[in-house]
């Protein structure tokens, strides 16, 4: 069966985000992720997961933002990523620097950068070569650190104008990188909404190693795995059957909403 980790910027929400670890290792967790990490000591973070007994399986590199003030709000500002954004590429590069080394403290062993919202006014072209040469930098750079570099098609329902949408896209651009630490991260709701036939995409892609992580929600709501129009059981099989042997991260929100107990009462559909 494959390794569940929490996602803490979803999962338990009616408590303090700090306190959100213990509740995940009280539950049966021994990984997390999160969508960032810069609004909260580094040092703390740590010690967070060694008192839990946790490992950081993944967090996001910042959307936006040259100073570790800005990318701690980059994204509650509306910043969905730089990689893919003409101009910016010094922006793009202190982000995956100040990531790499946050991701050296926490153990972490993988980033995902976003790609961006390009304009109207930028030519497709001009976004993909900068997306390119942003992701040939980063992956070198995350290499020479022992982390793997994640790219994410995402659904154009929740983020309108997102760059990077669709499996087949995500795994061209690695391939046209050609760098070895540089791969896809896998959210079957995004690959539900955008395109669907998910267990064939599993059986597509999942044997060439390019997948580096999966995460999981409810299709369409984004609640628990055990509600809407995705089966997971059979899913895990797949996923079993093809000897995938990294995490999947649990990137719901609990049907509940952020009352006390609600991620809890909600982890029925967890495989003992």
């Amino acid at each position: 069966m494959p390794r569940f980790a929490a996602n803490l910027s979803l999962m338990y929400t009616e408590l303090p985000f700090l306190e959100r670890f213990a509740a995940a290792a009280s539950d049966g967790f021994v990984g997390v992720e999160y969508l960032f990490p810069y609004a909260w000591p580094t040092v703390e973070l740590a010690a967070r997961l060694a008192g839990n007994g946790l490992q950081q399986v993944l967090f996001n590199a910042a959307p936006g933002g040259n100073n570790v003030g800005d990318m701690a709000t980059a994204w509650d500002q509306g910043a969905r990523g730089t990689a893919c954004l003409p101009g910016r590429e010094a922006e793009f590069r202190a982000s995956v620097e100040h990531a790499l080394t946050v991701a050296h403290t926490l153990q972490c062993p993988r980033v995902h950068v976003m790609a961006g919202c390009p304009s109207h006014e930028v030519p497709v072209e001009q976004a993909y070569d900068t997306y390119l040469g942003n992701l040939a930098w980063a992956a070198s750079l995350a290499g020479t650190a022992g982390v793997e570099l994640l790219i994410e098609p995402i659904n154009t329902r929740d983020m309108p104008g997102y760059f990077l949408t669709h499996q087949g896209q995500a795994h061209a651009v690695v391939q046209a990188v050609g760098a070895p630490h540089l791969k896809v991260q896998m959210d079957l709701y995004h690959c539900q909404i955008m395109e669907g036939d998910v267990a064939r995409k599993l059986r597509q892609y999942l044997p060439g190693g390019a997948v580096g992580h999966i995460q999981i929600a409810g299709v369409p709501e984004r609640h628990e795995p055990d509600m809407g129009e995705l089966h997971y059981p059979y899913l895990f099989g797949v996923i079993d059957s093809l000897d995938y042997a990294g995490w999947i991260g649990c990137e719901y929100r609990p049907r509940r909403g952020p009352v006390p107990g609600a991620t809890r009462a909600g982890l029925g559909w967890l495989p003992k």
